[in-house]
């Protein structure tokens, strides 16, 4: 049988991580489909009612794979329950009459590269630690790349004038970036493409509205696991702010663990497990640079925001900064997301008037 190995979908970071696994293992990589209804559905069904939608985004994503040929599984793992869930997956799965190799690259919130390494000899016997080492390197530049381009739209995609020319540039460049092998190549496009984002045509009125985004990893990664929250706010024309990215949480999060511990003492003594004493950090940094509002977006559930979210509100009204929660499961709705988000915006729009 010739092996399909495959992951879950989570934004357009399918493009490094399939990049990634094919030139370690040199298989066939067919990457789960871009998440729907029907992914979540399928996940809800066979997921325990107890888990957050992560998961069952996850799980549905992983029965497509199944479906479409797959039999060799990547997950990431986690910094809360969802480090636990990788053996529960597993068991659905096979409960569910599946055959397939499972593999985890997260183990206790670290990756262990050596392990790791050896996960990916055992798939392919001719793998080098030489390719595996440029392997990483090459990919955790084609992720940070990316992540300093979405920061640039995410500034500016409200406010250009000829609409998708952000989005449009975007797919061209990560199309580009894959084809790519070459470390050095990546370097040349990533500053070409950076040139041709900043000259983008926009109409950016220097008062304009800055909303940051804060919340849970999953939900402010995955554009329809938050009802594509961002490009909500940018056809509102307002500037965004997230700070969550595979940057931040593969390397950047581990070197400003303990400078966040110390920013944030004033209103929390303790960790709150995963991102929760991160956001409250970023609450306190979105505050004083007088940014007009904060979304905080989480998973119904997620035991570390609900710790982190009386903090928050705390450090908001020190502030006066006006915060708006968004929990998100199954059930949620369309509809009653936009109606609160319009009028958070009504509500950031008059205050801005009487300043």
């Amino acid at each position: 049988m010739e092996p399909i190995i495959s992951f879950p979908h989570l934004g357009d970071y399918y493009y490094p991580i399939s990049k990634l696994l094919t030139l370690l293992t040199e298989k066939n990589v067919k990457p789960a489909p871009a998440i729907t209804k029907k992914t979540l559905d399928l996940g809800t069904k066979y997921a325990p009612d107890t888990v957050c939608i992560p998961f069952k985004y996850n799980l549905g994503n992983f029965i497509e794979s199944l479906e479409n040929g797959a039999n060799i599984l990547f997950t990431a793992g986690g910094g809360c329950r969802y480090r636990y869930y990788a053996e529960v997956t597993e068991t659905i799965l096979k409960d569910l009459g599946y055959q397939f190799k499972f593999y985890k690259l997260i183990s206790k919130d670290k990756i262990n590269f050596k392990e790791v390494y050896k996960m990916f000899k055992e798939i392919n016997p001719n793998l080098t630690k030489r390719k595996f080492i440029k392997s990483i390197i090459y990919t955790l530049l084609f992720i940070f790349y990316m992540d300093e381009i979405d920061k640039i739209i995410r500034k500016n995609i409200g406010f250009e004038q000829q609409l998708n020319t952000h989005k449009n540039l975007k797919e061209k460049m990560l199309s580009d970036l894959y084809n790519t092998n070459s470390i050095f190549k990546l370097s040349i496009l990533y500053k070409k493409y950076k040139k041709k984002f900043k000259h983008i045509e926009i109409n950016k009125p220097k008062d304009c509205l800055k909303v940051g985004i804060i919340g849970e990893l999953y939900t402010s990664m995955e554009s329809f696991a938050s009802y594509d929250l961002e490009m909500t706010l940018a056809k509102e024309h307002i500037e965004i702010k997230r700070f969550t990215n595979l940057s931040y949480l593969i390397w950047q999060k581990v070197l400003i663990k303990k400078w966040i511990k110390k920013k944030t003492k004033k209103y929390c003594k303790y960790t709150l497990g995963a991102d929760g004493l991160d956001n409250v950090y970023r609450s306190i940094f979105l505050c004083k640079k007088k940014y007009d509002g904060i979304i905080h977006i989480k998973p119904f559930g997620c035991t570390p925001e609900i710790g982190a979210i009386p903090i928050i509100q705390k450090v908001c009204e020190e502030y006066n900064t006006p915060i708006i929660f968004f929990s998100y499961d199954a059930e949620t709705g369309i509809e009653g997301i936009n109606t609160r988000l319009e009028a958070f915006k009504d509500l950031l729009t008059i205050r801005r008037k009487k300043q």
